[in-house]
């Protein structure tokens, strides 16, 4: 059962002093990268499938692509992708 899955995947991340902030943009991340992917790279279809408005959707891509970006300029590294593209790519 999912709710067994995630307790555990919770518990884990307890475990591991994962910051709720990391985890909730990590778990949003994911799922829109999930949904995106099934809407062939449709933003307006992804928005309409997560039950937000596309500009929301939007607005939520650039902020995972944000603090990416800001986490990989830390580490000296460069992101080198367009923006659509550098919320897909995993950091």
């Amino acid at each position: 059962m999912i709710s067994d899955r995630l307790e555990r995947l919770v518990e884990e991340m307890v475990d591991r002093s994962v910051r709720f902030d990391d985890a909730v943009r990590e778990f949003e991340k994911r799922f829109i990268m999930r949904v995106l992917t099934q809407c062939e790279g449709s933003l307006t279809k992804t928005a309409c499938a997560l039950g937000m408005h596309r500009n929301t959707l939007t607005r939520k891509m650039c902020e995972v692509q944000d603090q990416t970006a800001g986490r990989i300029a830390r580490r000296g590294e460069t992101a080198g992708h367009p923006a659509h593209f550098a919320f897909l790519a995993r950091p």
